[in-house]
Parts: structure tokens; C-alpha cells; sequence
């Protein structure tokens, strides 16, 4: 079913003119847009994509002339970008899971289950697990005993969820993610050469035989409301306490959080975050892709670290950082300045040795 112009400018809080009872069944780039879609042209450079396309109706930059671009009806929003969410959340079908539990799942008979759950084939769920009203699980998931997950969660094919792990409402996860693994936490009988490294800076006195000792994970993993959880995201549980995920929090596909970690709320992790054990990440904090974080450390609120920034000591709150190691996003740029400058300054240091050294004729 599709949705009016008018419904989508109620939605949307936009101004709309023309005919408000247009049918819209998707939303498209200008160029590619059929009569049934919606163009999202808010800038003036889709005007010549709108031309080629066949759209009635779209979303327009500021001072457009819908009339003129041979629209039949227009909408104009203050803020693209969140008009684009309230838009594709309208358009968006969902996984289409079928009403009720399906035949091919495994549920505990001591699991509650909440009102219009939607639960998909091959789907296990342990013994005292309490899952949430109007809930929607894909095929191929497995939960462990005790598990705890609030109302309207969207958990996608083949997530693993371990025991005893809680989360809120309105939780979103995509396929693959693992939450509630073991930590990667392991000790040597007698001190090791990462030991011995970390309290000399990279000096070892010798090279001797150590194997690895297991410490078990004991705790789990507390995640809170509007969480979201990307493709093949790992969480570990912690060693004795929980690991946490604070409320609002977005995780992107492949990031990973190491055990007894502490995120706070309204963070942004990119793909391919790595946060080492025990780190402790403020709230509102954005990290770009491949950023990664010491174990042991704390980062401020609302840090924003650059793309691959390595952040190996403490950060305080506010802090724009870039690089690796870790500086001051301005400080990076600067040095950045500098070492292209390097090759020019080193010919210039090898022509005044040049004439240094250059005899005088007068000995």
C-alpha cells in the first residue's frame, strides 16, 4: 500500500502543494524515478535528474518551481537528511515475518513470550527467557537461557544472543552479530612478554616458553533501549561484571567490543571499531571506520575520533581527535602539513652541508 502526499507531509512535518492525494509507492533518485515514486531532489543539482525522470511528484530544494519542472506535487523540508529518515521508516516493508511462532521453531516451555511476537523457522530460544511484546525474530536465531529482550526488537537471520544477556525495547540487530560471546581474557603462569612490554616500552630481557591460561566470562551483556546492532557486530560479555551498551547507541557492521566495556548513550561506532577490554566510551561519542581504542582507558563525552584514529591513552571529553597515535585533530593536520614539507626541506639540508663542507681555497 502506498502512502498521499498529504499523509507523507504529516509525517514529515513538510509544506506540500499540488495534488495532495497523489499515491506515492517508493521513494527514488530523480533520474531513475517512475510515476509512482517519490524524487528526493533537495538540491538544485537534480534538477536536469528530474527532466530525465518520470516522477509526479517530489521533494524540492528551497524556492523550487514545481509547476515549472512539470511536477504534479511538491514537498519542501528544513532538513533533508531527517526528512529521508521519516520517509524510508513510511516505505520501508520490513522482513515480512508471518504472524505468531512458526512451526519450525524451538522455544523452552518455561520462555515467556509476548503479545504479537513474530518468531521465524529454526529460531531456539532457552529456558527462562522473557521476550517482549509486538517482538519480530528472523530464522536461524538462537538465545540462551535467561535471556531478557524488551518490546518491538527486529533481530535478523542467524544473531546469536548468549545467556542472560538483557536488552531494552525497540532493539535492532542485523544478521550475523554474536552478543554474549566469551572475552578474549587469558594469563600466563609467570609474567609474559606483553607484560614485560607494557612496563618497559619494548625492551625484553629474555625469550622464555608461556602458555595461556582461560579466564572464563562470569558476567554478560546489558545493552538499553533504540540500540542498534549492524551485520556481524561482536560484544563480549565481561569477566565478572556486565559488558554495557548505553541506551540510543548505533553499532555499524563488524565492530567489535571487547569485554568489560562500558558505552555509553547516543554513541556512533563505524565499521570496524575495535574497543579493547575494560575501555570506558562517554556518552555521544562517534568514532569513523577502523577507529580503535586501548584496554584500560577512558573517552570522554562527546569524543569525535576521525577514520582509523588509534586512541591508546585517555581521552578528554569533547576532544577532536585524528591519527595514530591519537592527537588533536588540528595538531594532525598541522603534522600532516609538515611531512609533506620533508622531502623539500631535507634537499635544502643536504645543499647547506654542501656548502658547508665545500673547501674555501684559501687553506
Amino acid at each position: 500500500m502506498g502512502h498521499t502526499i498529504r499523509d507523507i507531509a504529516a509525517a514529515l512535518g513538510a509544506r506540500a502543494e499540488g495534488d495532495l492525494d497523489l499515491v506515492i509507492l517508493s521513494a527514488s533518485e530523480p533520474a531513475a524515478a517512475g510515476p509512482d515514486a517519490l524524487a528526493l531532489a533537495m538540491d538544485p543539482k537534480y534538477a536536469e535528474g528530474l527532466a530525465r525522470g518520470a516522477a509526479r511528484a517530489a521533494i524540492l530544494w528551497q524556492g523550487a518551481d514545481w509547476r515549472a519542472l512539470g511536477l504534479a506535487a511538491a514537498l519542501w523540508v528544513s532538513r533533508p537528511r531527517v526528512a529521508l529518515a521519516g520517509l524510508s521508516q513510511m516505505l520501508d516493508p520490513g522482513p515480512g515475518l508471518a504472524p505468531g511462532l512458526h512451526p519450525l521453531c524451538d522455544i523452552h516451555p518455561s520462555a515467556q513470550i509476548g503479545d504479537g511476537a513474530r518468531i521465524g523457522p529454526f529460531v531456539t530460544i532457552g529456558a527462562g527467557c522473557v521476550i517482549g511484546p509486538g517482538v519480530r525474530i528472523a530464522s536461524h536465531v538462537s538465545i540462551g537461557d535467561a535471556a531478557r529482550i524488551g518490546s518491538d526488537a527486529l533481530i535478523l537471520q542467524g544473531v546469536r544472543i548468549g545467556p542472560r544477556v538483557r536488552i531494552g525495547d525497540r532493539f535492532i540487530c542485523q544478521p550475523g552479530a554474536v552478543i554474549g560471546s566469551d572475552g578474549f581474557s587469558f594469563v600466563t603462569p609467570e609474567k609474559s612478554g606483553v607484560e614485560e612490554i607494557r612496563e618497559t616500552l619494548g625492551v625484553r630481557a629474555d625469550h622464555h616458553p608461556q602458555g595461556w591460561i582461560r579466564i572464563h566470562s562470569l558476567g554478560s551483556v546489558v545493552i538499553g533501549d533504540d540500540v542498534e546492532l549492524g551485520a556481524n557486530v561482536c560484544i563480549d560479555r565481561g569477566t565478572i561484571r556486565d559488558t554495557e551498551i548505553g541506551s540510543g547507541t548505533k553499532l555499524d557492521n563488524l565492530v567489535h567490543v571487547g569485554h568489560n566495556v562500558t558505552v555509553g548513550r547516543d554513541c556512533l561506532l563505524c565499521g570496524q571499531v575495535g574497543i579493547a577490554g575494560s575501555a570506558r566510551i562517554g556518552d555521544r561519542v562517534v568514532m569513523a571506520g577502523q577507529c580503535g581504542v586501548n584496554d584500560n582507558i577512558f573517552v570522554g563525552d562527546d569524543v569525535i575520533a576521525g577514520g582509523a584514529t588509534k586512541i591508546f591513552t585517555n581521552a578528554p571529553a569533547g576532544r577532536v581527535l585524528l591519527g595514530y597515535p591519537a592527537v588533536k585533530m588540528t595538531t594532525h593536520i598541522e603534522m600532516q602539513k609538515a611531512l609533506r614539507r620533508l622531502p623539500r626541506l631535507a634537499a635544502t639540508v643536504a645543499a647547506l652541508q654542501k656548502a658547508i663542507s665545500k673547501p674555501t681555497g684559501n687553506d
